[in-house]
């Protein structure tokens, strides 16, 4: 049996699809972009978000940046909230603690943001650690 278990949170336990497109068309409108199909913005769910400003729209490192600041705007209050655990999530890692599995979350979304939805989904009861990104982009890759 596992003694540990380490997971990832967007597209692993929770689906946020729907507030991190959301939250970079919000970013890229302020820059005079405009993406209605929030399907071409998924390539932004996973990897650190700056680079994604800057591999997908060829943002410099300070828009770039910029860019991260201006989604937070949105992101904070609503995207964080605009996620869905996926079905049997809680059930999972119940059952997990309940064997006395040590469980373990590492995301490259900033830390304060990931604490924040498993606490509004009631998750954080589970984790034993929690690792993310700091604010200003250290710690970025998992």
């Amino acid at each position: 049996m596992y003694q540990y278990c380490l997971f990832d949170l967007d597209g692993t336990l929770t689906d946020p699809r729907e507030g991190i497109t959301k939250c970079v068309q919000y970013a890229l409108h302020h820059y005079g972009i405009e993406e209605p199909d929030l399907t071409k913005l998924e390539a932004f769910i996973g990897p650190p978000l700056a680079d994604s400003f800057m591999q997908f729209y060829g943002f410099p490192e300070q828009k770039a940046w910029e860019a991260c600041t201006v989604y937070r705007e949105r992101f904070i209050p609503v995207g964080a909230y605009e996620n869905k655990v996926f079905e049997g999530v809680p059930e999972m890692l119940q059952q997990m603690k309940e064997k006395g599995i040590q469980i373990a979350i590492a995301s490259s979304k900033p830390e304060v943001s990931v604490r924040k939805i498993l606490e509004h989904f009631d998750l954080m009861r589970y984790f034993d650690v929690v690792v993310g990104s700091a604010p200003d982009g250290s710690h970025g890759t998992k």
